[in-house]
């Protein structure tokens, strides 16, 4: 299936009023087999783009949560070919954007001109690499953003206002917002300075911005929803799906969904 462009996702929902929901599930988890039937039923329960977590080893920007996916998917030998695989057999169906979230060592490993050709084969429309800051390997960014994929860039509370243009310049997309500093995980609240940050972020940017990292409730993605254009859940998710599989992760999604469109 033609997928649709991550831009057009955002604009789809923008025209509603309405934030778009980027729910993060990782390649493998809670097993190998289950992977393109989990981002079946993500997109089904509302997702507008979806972030697919390759597994590796060492993730250090992710909390204990994504760090236990991560291993478990490693250990049903989940692989990045295999994610690529995956990706492709839900391209047999569905057209939901899809962001391949990694680290840099997996795509050294593969051969980055043979990782994006065949992300790109696969379906993919997006890559955010966690630990790739802008500006700090030009020749790599400029063939990542020559393949046709949406080079995802992050911000954070401590990016300064000089900094961000730069930032969202090499960019596409969206620009994804660090709601706050350390690493992913499921919060109880979120930061009271949120909103005002979101908003000079908007102020210096064109590119839609999404905010993740410690949203964990419906009530917390409608809160994000009000003043963002994306909102990014993933910690929350993958607990959910530890707890009840598949089924029990669409249905949390749907739930997100639910209270963002009633806010």
């Amino acid at each position: 299936m033609t997928p649709t462009g991550i831009g057009e996702a955002f604009a789809l929902r923008r025209a509603r009023g309405q934030a778009a929901l980027i729910p993060y599930v990782t390649a493998g988890h809670p097993h190998g087999g289950a992977t393109p039937e989990l981002l079946r039923a993500v997109a089904d329960a509302g997702a507008d783009v979806i972030e697919l977590g390759i597994p590796f080893s060492d993730p250090l920007a992710d909390g204990p949560t994504i760090q236990r996916s991560s291993y478990q998917a490693l250990t049903h030998g989940a692989t990045m070919a295999r994610a690529l695989e995956w990706l492709d057999d839900f391209r047999h169906t569905h057209g939901t954007p899809v962001v391949l979230f990694t680290y840099l060592n997996p795509v050294l490993r593969y051969g980055p001109e043979a990782f994006l050709r065949d992300a790109v084969r696969a379906g993919a429309q997006g890559l955010l690499v966690t630990d790739l800051p802008a500006g700090s390997d030009p020749v790599l960014e400029g063939t990542i953003q020559g393949s046709g994929l949406d080079l995802i860039r992050l911000v954070a509370p401590t990016t300064t206002a000089a900094r961000i243009p730069e930032v969202a310049r090499g960019g596409a997309g969206f620009l994804y917002y660090i709601s706050r500093t350390g690493v992913t995980g499921a919060r109880s609240e979120l930061r009271a300075t949120l909103a005002d940050e979101v908003a000079g972020v908007r102020r210096l940017v064109s590119l839609p911005v999404a905010v993740g990292f410690g949203i964990s409730t419906p009530a917390h993605a409608a809160a994000v929803a009000a003043v963002a254009d994306g909102v990014v859940v993933g910690s929350a998710l993958i607990q959910a799906l530890d707890a009840g599989g598949v089924d029990a992760g669409a249905a949390f999604v749907a739930s997100l969904r639910r209270e963002m469109d009633a806010r």
